[in-house]
């Protein structure tokens, strides 16, 4: 029999720390440092033994491998701040998401680095893209590894430009480029780009159902993770715009004690909920992670999760990503307009917009074209693939778990563009950065990436099985979306449109 490494609550536990370990150091972080420069060769001495044996633990595709590289060469600190197993899952993902990763070179900056950081950047061998790796290693012996982190990167400063791409030049690259990773088993979704509202490739690969070997299809429905909190932000901004409610109101108008605690409640504001300032956590704690999902599945059901919620700092002071308080806007949309939440955002979003094949479905019913979630799960012979029905919510919610499709989610895009949904005063509210509340990246439900003349907006999403984003490239006008029902499939996927669209301008 099998020897499975990996239990649910241990699986929810890696997802989180695969969420931390290889989004932690998003590229739109390394552009704040400034220029820098690349150099071909590995550092002497213990930093270059261990990127060595990094290198090594990851390329091995071997658990027995991984675990003695993170018993041996990481600090315990590190080692233990997640179970063994969430390791492996991280180390299995880096794999199966690149086939091996090759040494290219050292990167430094303008603005120096800690003194025990080194940036290594690393070439996909599967994508052929590059990959950033920070790592602390200890100055004194036996100069263990302190902490890791994951990130697309800069292509390296030593390479040639890229030549400017045509429209046609960039699809037919994505597309090869797309069937690569299918026809390896690193990718199973759909993926849309469009320019100024107009499709200029589409396609689907890989399977929604395993079981039955049903494949996907582009009208296929895909769980969007967190990319719900668009939704959610639009329809508050709505209730803004119509005078209903005030970006300054605090919650406690709008949510009883039994939600929050009186003083909790009283210190939040509606913007800093929008903007991850509140200084509220994530519902997804102990006691959801060993509760039925069965119990789940209207907004007050909830309440037990939330209820004993503290703050981590006081509101609008810090930034902390929080389910609990994007989740805690849906509860003021129900408590304003007296309606269900699912039901205002279907009146007021996804209609309007034509999002037809988009709603937060409720998973113990039988839902047409809807995409099972996988994992690859580490056993005694390798791994295999297991599904995420137990893991995820019955019913998403403001927070996130909803279903969309490619092309539903371009119609938010040209709904948002095309002032459909919020005025264009408020649409460039909800897309704008938040400095005063110490939220200069994210505006209201949404990410803010990109550049000066080319901003990036939108938002992505993941968990164990899921992996989403939709990112709306407002001057130059692309959309590119990409929806994935395997763990971190829409990444690579992500960078190559982004780096694609970066060549066509």
């Amino acid at each position: 029999m099998k020897s499975r490494t990996l239990n649910l609550g241990k699986r929810c536990w890696s997802g989180t720390v695969i969420l931390l370990l290889l989004a932690a150091v998003p590229a739109q972080a390394q552009q704040t440092r400034g220029a820098y420069t690349d150099e071909q060769k590995l550092p002497e001495g213990p930093v270059g033994d261990r990127i060595t044996e990094l290198l090594a633990a990851v390329n091995s595709n071997d658990p027995g491998k991984v675990r003695a590289f993170v018993s041996e060469a990481c600090t315990p600190e590190f080692r233990d701040f997640a179970p063994m197993d969430a390791h492996l899952e991280v180390f299995a993902s880096l794999y199966a998401q690149s086939r091996g990763l090759e040494f290219y070179s050292v990167r430094k900056y303008e603005q120096e680095a800690p003194a025990d950081e080194v940036m290594v950047i690393l070439r996909n061998s599967l994508t052929q893209g590059w990959q950033a790796v920070v790592m602390r290693v200890q100055p004194e012996p036996p100069h263990r590894i302190a902490g890791l982190q994951f990130a697309p990167a800069r292509p390296p400063s030593d390479l040639a430009p890229a030549g400017t791409l045509t429209d046609a030049g960039m699809v037919e690259e994505l597309g090869a480029f797309v069937q690569r990773l299918a026809d390896s088993d690193a990718f199973s979704g759909t993926v849309l780009l469009a320019r100024d509202g107009k499709v200029l490739f589409k396609g689907a690969y890989g399977l929604a159902s395993k079981r039955f070997n049903v494949p996907n299809r582009i009208d296929t429905k895909f769980n969007l993770g967190s990319m719900n909190k668009m939704f959610t932000s639009v329809a508050v901004a709505q209730l803004v715009q119509a005078g209903k409610l005030s970006l300054d109101d605090p919650l406690s108008k709008y949510v009883s004690t039994d939600w929050l605690a009186q003083d909790v409640a009283d210190k939040i504001r509606i913007k800093h909920l929008l903007t991850h300032t509140s200084g509220l956590g994530s519902y997804f704690n102990d006691k959801y992670m060993t509760s039925s999902r069965a119990l789940f599945r209207e907004l007050d059901d909830y309440k037990p999760l939330i209820a004993d919620s503290t703050l981590a700092f006081e509101p609008g002071t810090d930034w902390r990503y929080s389910n609990t308080g994007m989740f805690l806007l849906g509860v003021v949309i129900e408590k304003v307009t007296g309606q269900n939440y699912f039901d205002y955002i279907r009146d007021n979003i996804t209609r309007p917009a034509g999002m037809m094949d988009t709603d937060c479905y409720e998973m113990d019913r039988p839902v047409p074209n809807l995409a099972m979630g996988y994992s690859r799960e580490q056993t005694s012979d390798g791994a295999e693939w297991t599904n995420n029905l137990y893991e995820h919510v019955i019913r998403g919610g403001p927070a996130g778990g909803g279903f969309s499709t490619a092309e539903d989610l371009l119609r938010f895009d040209v709904a948002l563009r095309n002032h459909k949904l919020l005025n264009p005063e408020f649409t460039e509210l909800v897309w704008s950065g938040k400095p005063e509340v110490n939220s200069p990246d994210y505006g209201f439900g949404f990410g803010i990436e990109g550049t000066p003349d080319d901003r990036i907006v939108g938002h992505g999403g993941g968990f164990v099985g899921i992996s989403s984003n939709l990112d709306m490239f407002l001057d130059s006008g692309y959309t590119a979306v990409v929806l994935s029902n395997y763990d971190g499939g829409s990444r690579p996927v992500k960078s190559k449109m982004r780096e694609l669209i970066a060549s066509r301008r």
